[in-house]
């Protein structure tokens, strides 16, 4: 009896690690994850035109959001979105709240730290809005003494902490509040990337005014956590059919009323 049980003790044994194995077998690299679920699930900031944000049905729209679109048709799945804090948004992906990060990320060193990037797919770079009739204000060395907006967390908030001589910064969640403090005149500049500036300025004529001075110029690329080399590369690739087949050409005419594809 007990040489029987010892066998059927074994044979279990065996069974568990066979099962173990076979688990082991079947983990997914992080496209194959991606794949199985059939959803690409992407971190941005909703209040960001015309890069993302809400029109007025409250429906997530802008470049970022019809470029996420174009990937998803390209890798075969659906595009759900997790809206966040631009400030705490590097964290959250790393944290595994989403798979990427597609929300106007300017490529920095800083942020190569914690995360890698696709190549870029916009170049970007912070410039300075003011109100429309502000003659005090002409270039960026105009800005000493004055109080300026920007976005927390975003390269905007590093470019105006550069600047030097300001009497005050005043950092927002939003880029439109940033903007509404203009508007209201409660601070004498912002300071964006030039896509958003661009925009505020065709959307609100005769209010704004957007600098000739660009700070500095920054690529624009897609963050992933370090490890999702796989799903990296599948977006990479979607990213390059995207520009070569003339389809970045069109959304930025779309959003931007020019083509930033054009050399």
């Amino acid at each position: 009896m007990k040489k029987i049980m010892s066998i059927v003790l074994m044979v279990t044994m065996a069974g568990s690690l066979l099962v173990g194995c076979g688990q082991k077998q079947e983990k997914l690299n992080s496209l194959q994850a991606v794949q199985k679920a059939g959803t690409l699930t992407i971190g941005t900031d909703d209040s960001y035109p015309p890069m993302e944000f809400r029109d007025s049905k409250n429906t997530l729209v802008g470049f970022d959001v019809d470029l996420a679109n174009e990937i998803g048709k390209k890798l075969g799945v659906k595009i759900e979105y997790t809206t966040t804090d631009f400030n705490g948004i590097l964290l959250a992906l790393n944290s595994s709240r989403f798979n990427i990060i597609l929300a106007a990320l300017s490529i920095t060193d800083k942020r190569k730290e914690s995360i890698d990037f696709s190549d870029s797919y916009l170049m970007g770079g912070p410039v300075i809005a003011i109100k429309q009739g502000n003659t005090s204000i002409k270039s960026l060395k105009d800005l000493k003494g004055k109080i300026v907006a920007c976005q927390l967390g975003s390269t905007g908030d590093a470019a105006a902490t550069g600047i030097k001589g300001l009497k005050e910064i005043k950092k927002y969640d939003k880029i439109t509040e940033a903007f509404q403090e203009l508007s209201s005149k409660r601070v004498d500049a912002v300071v964006m990337d030039a896509q958003v500036g661009g925009y505020y300025v065709s959307k609100k004529p005769g209010e704004f005014v957007v600098l000739q001075d660009r700070i500095s110029e920054e690529p624009i690329g897609i963050g992933f956590k370090k490890e999702d080399k796989e799903l990296k590369a599948a977006v990479q690739k979607a990213l390059n059919e995207l520009k070569s087949d003339g389809t970045l050409s069109k959304l930025s005419q779309k959003w931007f009323g020019f083509d930033a594809y054009k050399k």
